[in-house]
Order: C-alpha cells, then structure tokens, then sequence
C-alpha cells in the first residue's frame, strides 16, 4: 500500500460569511444522547474536470463561510444547561478549516478506490480528544489536493448536531455554492423539538426490546467486544459485489419470501451470524442487531421529518435470539429476522425509543453487551455531492477517529474491480475473533463446486 504525507497550511477558524442569530438552540432528545458525544469523520474523493478552479480548496472555503450563515449553529460551541442537557450557544466563533498538498494522483489511492485508504489520517486534521466536545469548533475540515487536480474532502463533525443525512445535506450545501448556486438547494430547518418526548404523547410502557438484555444462562463472562481495548482490535473491510450477493442468495431456497430480501438484509444477516460465532458467544445467551433506520424514510409516515431537517433523526429497531436459535436455524429465518426488525418500527415504538433515550440520555439503555449495530450509509455517496467541476470517485465513514463509535459495522457503496456496483462493510474485531470471522464468511461464500472467497481488503 503507498504512503503519503500531507503538507497542511495552519488551521484556520472560518466565521460565517455574514452575521447570523445570536441565539441558544436546544437540541432534541435524539441529539442529547452521551453516546453521540463524538466527532463523526467523513473521506470524500473527488474526481475535476476541465472546469475546475485553480484552487478546489480555497473555493471550498469560500463556499463554508457561505454556508454556515444557513448553518450558524454549526459555526457555535455546545454548552451544557444547568440540568446537564446539551444546547448550541450560536456564537459564530467558527469552524476548523485546514488546506493541504498531497505528492499524489487520486489512483494512486487505489484501483479500484476501496477502503482502507492509505494514509487516511493524513487526510484529516487533528481534532483532539474525538470524545470531547464541549466549548470546541463543531467542525474540523481539510482540503487536500491532489498533483493530478483532484482533492479528498475529509472533516469530523460533531454527532450530537446530525446524523448521516444531516451531515451529507451540509456537504451537500456547500457543494452547491461551490457550484455557483446563490443559496443551499436544501433549506435548513431546526426543529428540534419534533423530536422530543415532551412533544409526544407519553407511552405506557417500553417495549421490550427497550429494555437492558438479560442472558439465560446468567453467565457472568464479559464480552469481548467491550473487553478488548478498540485500538487492539483488528480493522477490515469485506466487498460483497453482484456475484457474492448471488452467491449468498442462492443459498436461500426458491420461492422463500426472504429471496426478495434487499442487499443490506442480507448481507446484515450473514454478517451478524459470522460476528456470533466469532466472538465465542454461549448457546444460551442472549445477542441483539441494531439496525439504524432514517426516520425521514418513507415508513414514517406518522412523524413526517421536514425536508431540510438536518439533526439526529435515526431510530434504531432491535432484534434479539438466544446464540443457539441465530446459529442454527436456516438463513433465510435470520434474514426474515432482520426484516420483520425494520417493518415493526411502528410510531408507538419510536416514540417508545425518544422517551427511553430522554430518561437515559443514551441508546441503546444499557451497555453495547452482546449488541451489533449497522447502519446502511451506502446513499450517501450518490447524487448528493454535485460540485459541477468535480466528481464523487469514492469515499464513507473510515476507521479512523473516534473507533469506540466503530465497533459495529458501516455499510458503504462502491465500485469492484469490474466496475459494478458493490457494498462494501467494515468489521472492528479482536485479532482472534477476526480470524475466526473470515473463516465463517468463506464458508457462506463458497460456491457449491468451487470455493469463492469474498474479496478481503488489507487490515488499516
């Protein structure tokens, strides 16, 4: 794998363009969480044509300032109130903004572009303490330009002011005055008390799967997952392009509705599977999927989000089964699992969760014990980030920054070798673990007469 070395400019604090409100904005109870007190980092690869400035990066930076006068609570610090909940005091005080060189061609970064990046850190800038967020700049963003005309957009963000969407639609805004667009294509709106428990009717109870999980067999063995130290756990990406979706599908009987599975389903099934018995899980115990669900999707049509809406607004369905019952039942029973998971997050049941996380300030409301979370960010890098003079290649969510954020899995769109579309998935494991894991996902892939490994990119 190539390695190179930035050379950054000082990093700069942008203010908006123009003077914006001066204002507290309280967040909802979805934002307010503990556990999204982290900066969430982004990698954009972008492709220029002919059109292009002389400089991406300081056209970049012009359109920033522009944009955080739309997006002025970004350019504030968050402060706690006095009941310890979290607000943005709209300062204007600005964000993080640092441009870089790379001696480099964007193929170089590799052909196809697919994680792990190479250098990736070299990408970004510093941040700091990823877990601390309290009085600091909500945005560190980094132009690097590349010797062939193409650059890398790499930022942290913080969590508790947007989800994925919230975050593509302020890349998204930027792009569009980078453009030549005299305001954002998408409007911003705040909100934020659409979803708070407050404004919703009170619920008479948790649903279940609310509730802290209980092991049957009441084993007292920690799991690994949250023994292991993240920086001593091992990195790794698996690609499941057209023929290893067949592959996988075809061990779904004929006629079985879970044939008409989407992608995610079941690639999420398989993957949760492999990740049980990996991780060396008992008979008895209980495991739970945590799929992360965009409560702007069509689903919801009891709680319409605005459009434009850019804050936290991802709900989170749970499946559980004893580690027996995963294992050994047939594949398509755990991908009608998954299925069933994301057709019951019913109103009842996202309300049930904003209250949950409103009296916990926190999701799930226990510990990530025996819990594997996905989230299918693969949207993201298509028709969203439109410069006009430049072109998506490739990018997502690395495993870089904050990783205790990391330890489920990322599913992200990306081109094979063949030029077809494919998901690529990240794993964080223990090193044994990650052994064992590969080991089980061959299986799942090998071919009837021929083995047909997944393709395994190499570790970061």
């Amino acid at each position: 794998m190539a390695t190179f070395t930035a050379r950054r400019s000082e990093p700069e604090v942008l203010s908006p363009a123009r003077a914006t409100p001066r204002e507290i904005k309280a967040l909802s109870d979805l934002d307010d969480q503990r556990t999204l007190r982290y900066y969430e980092t982004v990698v954009g690869f972008f492709r220029s044509n002919s059109s292009r400035p002389d400089n991406p990066a300081r056209a970049i930076r012009a359109a920033l300032m522009e944009a955080l006068v739309y997006y002025y609570p970004i350019a504030g610090r968050l402060r706690e109130d006095g009941a310890g909940r979290l607000v943005v005091d709209c300062t204007a005080e600005g964000v993080v903004f640092v441009e870089a060189y790379v001696d480099a061609r964007l193929e170089e970064f590799g052909e196809p572009l697919l994680p792990p990046y190479p250098c990736v850190e070299e990408l970004l800038c510093d941040v700091g303490d990823t877990r601390a967020v309290l009085g600091k700049p909500l945005l560190f963003m980094q132009v690097t330009r590349l010797k062939c005309g193409g650059f890398v957009l790499g930022f942290h963000i913080c969590h508790n002011l947007a989800d994925g969407f919230g975050m593509a639609q302020f890349i998204k805004a930027i792009a569009d005055i980078a453009r030549g667009e005299a305001e954002p294509t998408i409007l911003p709106v705040w909100d934020r008390d659409l979803l708070t428990a407050r404004s919703i009717a009170p619920i008479a109870r948790s649903y279940p799967v609310y509730e802290s999980p209980v092991n049957d067999l009441g084993s007292t063995a920690r799991d690994m997952m949250l023994s292991t130290p993240p920086r001593s756990m091992v990195a790794r990406y698996f690609l499941f392009g057209p023929r290893e979706v067949s592959t996988l599908r075809d061990r779904i009987p004929a006629g079985h509705p879970a044939r008409s599975a989407t992608i995610f389903e079941l690639v999420t099934a398989v993957m949760w599977r492999c990740r049980t018995v990996a991780l060396g899980y008992e008979a008895g115990q209980r495991v739970r999927l945590m799929v992360t669900m965009n409560a702007r999707g069509r689903w919801n049509n009891h709680t319409p989000i605005p459009w434009g809406y850019y804050g936290n607004a991802h709900v989170s369905p749970i499946a559980e089964a004893t580690v027996g019952e995963l294992c050994r039942q047939p594949l398509a029973e755990t991908v009608e699992l998954v299925r069933d998971t994301k057709r019951r997050m019913t109103k009842e049941r996202m309300q049930s969760m904003v209250q949950t996380v409103a009296s916990l300030r926190e999701w799930p409301p226990s510990d990530m014990d025996k819990v594997y979370e996905v989230s299918d960010v693969r949207w993201m890098a298509v028709n969203v980030l439109k410069f006009g003079w430049a072109e998506l290649a490739g990018g997502g969510i690395p495993l870089a920054g904050d990783l205790t954020s990391k330890l489920g899995s990322d599913h992200v769109w990306c081109m094979n070798e063949n030029g077809e579309v494919s998901t690529v998935v990240s794993m964080l494991l223990p090193r044994l673990a990650m052994e064992r894991f590969k080991e089980e996902i061959a299986l799942w892939l090998s071919g009837k007469d021929e083995e047909k490994n997944l393709t395994l990119m190499s570790s970061l």
